[in-house]
């Protein structure tokens, strides 16, 4: 059973699978205060006021200004009950997974470079609960 579910704009595409979220930047892309309000709306918009998993898949990202980083921290986690980053650099998720132990957010956030690993987490959080 494939039970799939997408949405997507002309700059990020989002889709539900076997009760994973996942997402993928189309193109490059630099994420500032108006992409990150356009992101987080697509992403509850899926969500349907439903908690998620979240395989969130950074590559294409250029570049991330510190205004939607701050915005993403105060609204970026409604609607998840944890979100895996997926990252093509192993000293971008070393740095990544240490920040968050010192910062602890509401819901687990962890950095890997291989998706696999990131579903297989998600999916050992999800069972936990």
């Amino acid at each position: 059973m494939l039970n799939m579910k997408e949405v997507a704009n002309d700059f990020v595409k989002f889709w539900i699978k076997e009760g994973i979220l996942y997402s993928k930047f189309k193109k490059p892309v630099v994420i500032d205060i108006e992409k990150i309000k356009i992101l987080i709306d697509l992403r509850h918009e899926i969500s349907a006021g439903e908690k998620q998993y979240w395989c969130y898949n950074f590559d294409g990202v250029k570049s991330y200004d510190k205004e939607a980083r701050d915005y993403a921290d105060i609204h970026g986690q409604e609607y998840l009950h944890a979100c895996a980053v997926l990252l093509n650099s192993h000293i971008t998720k070393f740095t990544l997974n240490a920040f968050m132990k010192l910062k602890r957010p509401l819901i687990p956030l962890r950095g890997f470079t291989k998706k696999e690993n990131a579903v297989n987490w998600l999916r050992e959080i999800k069972y936990e609960i």
